[in-house]
């Protein structure tokens, strides 16, 4: 047994720990049983490794239940609590890019008592890294209509009757929100000046797309590059709904990990050699990511993007999954609540495992197949995100888009294209507004071709199937599937390769 493979039942074990205490009430009192149970393993069974790794897992399985505990407790115990219910005056610092929407502003708000999301009018508008003081009602989160909006952050979907505004807060750390406070500005520019930096030419590029395009091309591609889906009119979210891509207006795990798959390829087909196109991906990858405000779930996904790149690149990805669930293992220690509250970071875990798992197995599937343009690595790297990814949106949401595969076939092999295009002519307009035009064209072309699409599906009566309630006992059952296929196909692979 190797030193990765026993790393890789470690970290394992601690996300199953997580997973558990997500999922039971687990009380304290049994945690130091378990934890002698697993030291008397190591102890007696000390000259055989297979029990000594076990003892271990049992460990790492505990130490993730009382990460998770100990986590949940410190927020629960947070000081902002004592004030919610009370009118209060605090001052803090506006801690991330304020969320214009139609007829108001959110945004998060840091003080030394804790995160509270404020929400405001549209008007003045304020910038990352303000310091000001709120004076208002502080109230606890619960489940609102309106702010099904916010999953934006890490999904564009219709949202579903289970959605808990309270748990999704409480992933990023707020316990409390208030409505239209009285706001006096303090100071400007108390943030990170890269942060600040990278915004602000966000801010431009965006004044530069929606001046060389015009709707509903401009909206769609500023929600594709930036997640900002202001200028997406209702009718166009309800048909991205209705065939399952509404996800391409999101900055989501999904679309990080699946463009950063069909961006190595891209650059391969420009004629690229393996080791350029290789770090090419990675540096524009992290520049997208820097580039769009660095959100938690771009950064979750982009990491195990990137070591999903890396573990290909070194001829490893038989050993990519460990190397994501190392990934994962770090950031549910940083954040144990991720793994049932964040959809992102699920979508992103799923979309790479798809990748690792899936992906080679269509592409021998595909061998008929011809690779003009990559066609068949895209075809492939689309699908297999699209499976895995397939139960939990139906869960969380409810709705079987019956056209979702074809949709997004016909849509996700365009979009590293279309990214590049429109940063390269958004960047253009910005210096030199005439080139910037001539090199939207092709982008405009694009973008019309995927709204045509999506529209034509659309307009199917039998599109997208409703179901409400759906049990946990389903996403069980599909992965079981899923995993039992996969790996029926994988030995099928294997007996015809002995047989050759």
């Amino acid at each position: 047994m190797t030193v990765s493979k026993i790393l890789f039942y470690f970290c394992l074990s601690f996300i199953i720990g997580i997973f558990l205490a997500s999922i039971f009430n687990i009380s304290q009192i049994f945690l130091p049983g378990f934890l002698i149970f697993g030291l008397i393993v190591i102890s007696v069974f000390w000259k055989y490794k297979k029990f000594v790794v076990l003892g271990f897992c049992l460990l790492f399985l505990i130490l993730g239940i009382w990460r998770h505990k100990t986590f949940l407790a410190k927020l629960e115990n947070s000081p902002i609590k004592n004030f919610i219910g009370k009118e209060i005056t605090l001052t803090g610092l506006i801690d991330k890019d304020p969320e214009i929407r139609e007829k108001s502003t959110k945004f998060e708000f840091l003080t030394t008592e804790g995160r509270i999301l404020v929400t405001t009018k549209k008007y003045p508008q304020y910038q990352y890294g303000d310091k000001v003081k709120i004076k208002g009602k502080l109230e606890s989160p619960t489940t609102f209509q309106e702010d099904r909006l916010t999953q934006t952050n890490y999904i564009k979907s219709g949202g579903g009757e289970g959605f808990n505004y309270k748990n999704y807060l409480l992933k990023d750390k707020m316990l409390a929100v208030i409505y239209f406070p009285e706001i006096e500005l303090i100071g400007k520019d108390f943030g990170n000046p890269l942060i600040k930096i990278t915004l602000a030419l966000k801010n431009k590029l965006k004044e530069s797309l929606n001046s060389l395009i015009s709707p509903p091309q401009s909206g769609l591609l500023e929600a594709l590059l930036f997640g900002d889906e202001e200028k997406i009119s209702n009718s166009w979210k309800e048909k991205f709904n209705l065939t399952g891509t509404r996800h391409i207006t999101a900055v989501s795990g999904m679309n990080i990990t699946i463009i950063s798959a069909l961006i190595l390829n891209f650059l391969l087909f420009l004629g690229l050699w393996r080791n350029q196109a290789f770090y090419f991906s990675i540096i524009l990858i992290s520049l997208y990511i820097l580039m769009i405000g660095a959100p938690a779930s771009a950064v979750r996904a982009g990491i195990m993007s990137i070591l999903f790149l890396t573990a290909q690149h070194f001829g490893r990805i038989s050993n990519a999954s460990r190397a994501v669930v190392l990934a994962a293992s770090l950031m549910l220690f940083l954040n144990p609540l991720l793994l049932k509250l964040d959809i992102g970071f699920q979508l992103s875990f799923l979309a790479i495992l798809g990748l690792i798992y899936l992906q080679p197995i269509l592409i021998e599937l595909f061998k008929k197949i011809p690779n003009f343009l990559q066609l068949r690595y895209i075809l492939a790297a689309t699908l297999s995100a699209q499976f895995f990814t397939l139960p939990i949106l139906i869960y969380n949401f409810g709705q079987i888009p019956l056209f979702s595969a074809l949709s997004n076939i016909l849509i996700i092999p365009l979009l590293p294209i279309i990214t590049i295009f429109g940063f390269i002519f958004s960047f253009l307009g910005i210096i030199f507004q005439p080139l910037g035009q001539i090199i939207s064209l092709p982008a405009w072309l694009i973008l019309s071709y995927i709204l045509i699409t999506i529209d034509f599906f659309s307009k199917i009566s039998f599109v997208s199937l409703t179901l409400k309630n759906v049990s946990w006992i389903w996403l069980l059952i599909s992965y079981l599937i899923l995993g039992i296929i996969i790996f029926r196909l994988e030995e099928k692979q294997k007996l015809k390769f002995l047989q050759y």
